[in-house]
């Protein structure tokens, strides 16, 4: 697991409810200090550091990108790109407590978080945080290395650009359209396409970057 913060830790739950894997560790950011106690999250070792990771690549199958992505996606999608380039593997994780419709597809590295929904023809792609409680409804679409927060609302046939955020309570209407590298804030709802990329907030929504 690659980042040791509050949203790995919450990954980290998520993979002890659907108990297909065994956590070997935690990978921190260069510069981290290893040292007793503070050298752990949620139980499981600090193992090494992104310096680390052509070494830990030879000793593990797979890897999950446990960074969070508010108002840039860019470490986490750096990083999925060297771990890949490094041929590690990423499998997806989806919690016991989530719905996938088995006519959705998921990319490799996303985690579907307790209580999402991912419904009939959905396409997420990779490296994606589905957050606790967010509705990904019937033939939408999300890019990669997307994030869509806690109960926020991803409509039907909507289509999500690759690198975005839709932040907690966003609500987007039906077969709608936001462009790549966008950042959509906190209970905000979205009633029009979105096809210059910034960051968007309000209802009515207006653009402020």
């Amino acid at each position: 697991m690659i980042g040791g913060g509050g949203h790995c830790k919450s990954c980290i739950d998520v993979i002890r409810a659907e108990g297909r894997f065994d956590i070997l560790g935690i990978v921190e950011s260069p510069g981290y200090q290893l040292s007793g106690i503070q050298s752990q999250v949620s139980g499981y070792p600090v193992i090494g550091t992104d310096d680390d990771l052509p070494e830990l690549a030879g000793k593990t199958d797979f890897f999950l990108i446990t960074i969070g992505q508010i108002s840039s996606p860019a470490a986490r999608t750096r990083l999925f790109e060297r771990v890949t380039a490094l041929g590690g593997k990423f499998p997806v994780i989806v919690s016991p407590n989530a719905y996938v419709s088995p006519a959705a597809l998921i990319g490799q590295g996303t985690i579907v978080m307790h209580h999402a929904v991912v419904n009939a023809e959905a396409r997420v792609g990779m490296n994606c945080i589905i957050n606790t409680g967010a509705l990904v409804e019937h033939e939408a679409v999300a890019g990669d290395h997307c994030h869509i927060s806690t109960y926020a609302i991803v409509n039907g046939q909507c289509t999500v650009g690759s690198r975005t955020f839709i932040g907690s309570r966003v609500v987007l209407g039906n077969n709608l359209t936001v462009a790549d590298d966008t950042v959509i804030s906190a209970g905000s709802v979205v009633l029009r396409s979105l096809e210059v990329p910034g960051t968007y907030i309000g209802n009515p929504l207006r653009k402020i970057r």
